[in-house]
């Protein structure tokens, strides 16, 4: 399948609009991204043959990204429009494309981007092609194909965390917004009865089954649909939604509808600076915020059902 390359240019650098970026793309089309160093190449000052010129690296204050979609999927319009709408402010965006060399991308970034995330020495999420995976209590296999949901984001990161340290035992789990369902595949592991796992995008919801029989699990339905499909299902003593803040807000109360008295719910995807919202828009459906945590920018909380 022939391949088009994108090198993105953002400045200011940062990590966060890294993962936005990536996550704008996916969304029109984009199914591979490699980051870079925030690095570019200077001529050595005295250095005066332009046929062998000394060249050194020097610190960038703009990001270089790489991006690829297949050649058939792509349309400019999309793109375009993906970008005015960034989420971001003050971010700077430009780039570059030219077809790509004839090689399978998404088997690239897995080879060559996809490192296992160990958490402590809790768990290990690893893909199916890594050796020499470091050993762990729990250990989740995944076949990801794409960045998203392989555990390295800090949202997803935390919202692991947050299953490694509270009680699963026999629990009914919703994980809203699955992706790769490496969250309620721990959730399984660590003795939850049984999970549901939810994603509007048909292809996550075939990798999420895939990286179940993976992990040889039972006990996790999958299902394609939005909190709308929620009316039959349940009722749960966790949910669990690594979204986006303006899905949770306007969600929160079809989660809460199918939640049992004093369960949990566990949220991220959003900033900081955007856990007040989330906090009184949980308070006006019932809930009481019990816990935060911030990495890099982003937020994880922890909801209980009064």
């Amino acid at each position: 399948m022939q391949y088009l390359e994108f090198t993105f240019y953002l400045r200011p650098e940062s990590e966060a609009a890294q993962d936005v970026l990536a996550d704008v793309l996916a969304g029109a089309g984009f199914d591979s991204f490699v980051r870079t160093d925030a690095l570019e190449w200077t001529r050595r000052p005295g250095s005066e043959n332009p046929e062998a010129p000394d060249f050194e690296a020097v610190e960038s204050d703009e990001a270089l990204f790489k991006a690829y979609i297949p050649a058939h999927a792509y349309d400019e319009e999309t793109l375009k429009a993906a970008l005015a709408d960034f989420p971001l402010p003050g971010v700077e965006i430009r780039y570059d494309m030219q077809p790509a060399d004839d090689r399978d991308w998404n088997e690239e970034w897995e080879k060559n981007y996809f490192r296992p995330l160990v958490i402590d020495d809790r768990c290990v999420v690893a893909g199916t092609f890594h050796r020499d995976v470091p050993a762990a209590r729990y250990t989740i296999t995944i076949d990801p194909h794409m960045s998203f949901g392989t555990g390295h984001h800090a949202t997803t990161s935390q919202m692991l965390r947050r299953i490694l340290d509270d009680d699963m035992q026999d629990k009914e789990v919703l994980d809203m917004g699955c992706g790769t369902s490496i969250l309620a595949i721990l959730a399984r592991m660590r003795g939850a009865r049984h999970c549901v796992a939810i994603d509007n995008d048909e292809w996550c919801v075939r990798n999420s089954l895939e990286n179940i029989a993976l992990n040889h699990l039972d006990g996790i339905d999958v299902y394609l649909g939005d909190a709308a499909s929620l009316t039959d299902k349940g009722p749960f003593d966790l949910v669990i939604a690594n979204i986006n803040r303006n899905i949770l807000l306007s969600d929160l109360p079809a989660y809460v509808e199918r939640m049992r008295p004093a369960a949990s719910l566990y949220m991220s995807g959003f900033y900081a600076e955007d856990v007040e919202k989330i906090r009184l828009r949980a308070e006006e459906c019932g809930l009481q915020m019990t816990d935060v945590s911030t990495m890099d920018g982003w937020a994880c909380v922890k909801c209980e059902k009064k």
